[in-house]
């Protein structure tokens, strides 16, 4: 044996000394899996035949927080309805959605008027979630085409990077940033892109919890990033899946029904 095959093993055993058990093999990344396979499993989480949760909103600005009681409907992708319980001020409003159109009840002046136009690009009730947020479909597989990015760490997790590019320019965001978590398979932080390639808005998903075998987040947030130091939390409680909700409340006779 010479000396240098000699030199060699010893360090070899001196490194397998070193390093713990099953190292090695942790070092290795994982192979990422399919972009389809991944936003499938996410949309399995977040979509839902039949959903009925209350909800407490919170939208902060540098001048004031305000929080709103809401509850609200939902059937398939297509038709979602919600009612604002409080503050007294807001309480009566409702909401109406089916496909790309979307009505609200005001009942301090007793008229339904129809979310179009440049209206559908206005927050919500003041807040950072845009009408169009509410109306975007989470078929993103439908919409996007994707690549995972790799595995990064976010927040002492594992999560997939997941770059999403519009297919055409009929979507709200042509591109998004997703970090979905590698256990959940929940978008634990997203972040959302301009034409231009400006970033316009993050949305954090956090407080998972299995209900009904979905992995759902409990609490969201929005930060519009056009605007300095505000943001809105949405938190939901009471979350159903595949209840029966009543028909009545997917229509628009329903807004005005008191």
């Amino acid at each position: 044996m010479t000396r240098r095959t000699l030199m060699t093993l010893l360090m070899t055993a001196s490194l397998g000394l070193m390093l713990p058990a099953g190292s090695l093999a942790q070092d290795a990344p994982p192979e990422p899996p399919d972009v389809d396979s991944l936003l499938k499993g996410l949309e399995h989480n977040l979509n839902f035949e039949s959903r009925t949760a209350k909800i407490t909103m919170i939208i902060a600005n540098p001048r004031r927080t305000r929080t709103m009681e809401i509850f609200s409907y939902g059937r398939g992708l297509d038709e979602s309805s919600m009612e604002f319980l409080a503050p007294a001020r807001e309480k009566g409003t409702k909401m109406y959605r089916k496909g790309d159109e979307m009505w609200m009840y005001m009942p301090t002046v007793e008229r339904t008027q129809k979310i179009s136009g440049h209206m559908l690009r206005q927050g919500m009730m003041g807040s950072d979630m845009s009408y169009e947020d509410i109306m975007g479909s989470t078929n993103w597989d439908e919409v996007y085409d994707g690549i995972v990015d790799g595995l990064v760490d976010y927040e002492g997790s594992p999560h997939w990077k997941v770059v999403l590019t519009a297919k055409d320019d009929s979507v709200t965001y042509p591109k998004r940033v997703t970090y979905i978590d590698q256990k959940t398979l929940i978008p634990t932080m997203q972040e959302l892109y301009a034409l231009s390639g400006m970033l316009v808005k993050t949305w954090g998903m956090t407080d998972v919890q299995e209900i009904a075998g979905k992995q759902y987040p409990m609490t969201m947030r929005i930060e519009d990033k056009l605007k300095a130091g505000t943001y809105t939390e949405i938190k939901t409680s009471e979350l159903k899946f595949g209840v029966e909700v009543p028909e009545e409340v997917f229509s628009l006779r329903w807004l005005e029904r008191s």
